[in-house]
């Protein structure tokens, strides 16, 4: 953490809505980072939005801190002294396998950031960044957690074989479960709210990413590859979700 990120770590004069649960209650985030100064800095900032907040410094607290606070949303750095993020993401999975996770991180490669995402996280943000930045981006996630569960009625999404429950957040291909990321989970949502409808880039990116990507639509292109491994190819399924070049991406009944 550098005296730059500090700088600009302050809070907007025209502070917007609390960071809350679809329910209302105050969202609880768990901090990981072993920077002392970081940790606290967003602890405070989050507390200010109105949040429940628990920290951690290592791996291990971690994995400890959230089977006794349950967190919404987990904060994540990912170089930690005992194990790297990537590994404490997948014991966090085992333990609460929806929360959505946002990784801290000092490195901005493309590769760097797409390993994070492949491993599971929902989310990034680089050092340096302004908490503005890192609220709007647990904002974003906690919308799209929670998005299944204030839908009205709990409907039950279908197309073809495909099955998503709005309520449980539970997906079924043919007989199959299917364990989907919190971001995976609403863009296969809008997807399948929009059978046989080709979607833009553009449309996915303003739907299921509410701040702005920095034009990085490749992000899109991503996901749909997720999907793609989780619904189809990972499980030996025909596929569904195809690609009009130049025009976007849509879901259709496997033939």
């Amino acid at each position: 953490m550098t005296a730059t990120t500090t700088s600009h770590a302050s809070t907007s004069t025209n502070h917007p809505a609390a960071l809350v649960r679809p329910d209302g209650g105050p969202c609880r985030v768990l901090v990981v980072d072993d920077e002392a100064s970081l940790s606290e800095l967003l602890s405070m900032a989050l507390r200010y939005e109105g949040c429940e907040v628990r920290s951690a410094g290592d791996g291990a607290g971690a994995v400890r801190a959230a089977r006794e606070f349950r967190p919404d949303v987990v904060v994540l750095d990912i170089m930690l002294p005992d194990m790297d993020g990537l590994a404490v993401l997948g014991r966090l999975r085992r333990e609460i396998p929806q929360v959505p996770v946002l990784f801290l991180t000092a490195k901005d490669s493309l590769e760097d950031r797409i390993a994070g995402l492949t491993a599971g996280g929902d989310d990034y943000v680089t050092k340096p960044f302004s908490l503005e930045e890192v609220v709007a981006r647990l904002r974003g996630l906690v919308r799209r957690s929670g998005a299944a569960q204030a839908a009205r009625g709990g409907s039950v999404l279908a197309v073809g074989d495909l099955r998503l429950d709005e309520d449980s957040h539970e997906v079924v291909r043919g007989t199959r479960e299917v364990h989907l990321t919190a971001t995976e989970f609403e863009l296969l949502r809008y997807l399948m709210r929009n059978p046989r409808r080709v979607l833009s880039k553009a449309q996915i990116l303003d739907r299921v990413w509410s701040y702005d990507f920095g034009g990085q639509a490749n992000v899109v292109e991503l996901y749909i590859s997720y999907l793609r491994r989780k619904l189809e190819s990972g499980i030996g399924m025909p596929p569904m979700i195809h690609t009009r070049r130049g025009a976007g991406y849509l879901i259709k009944p496997a033939e």
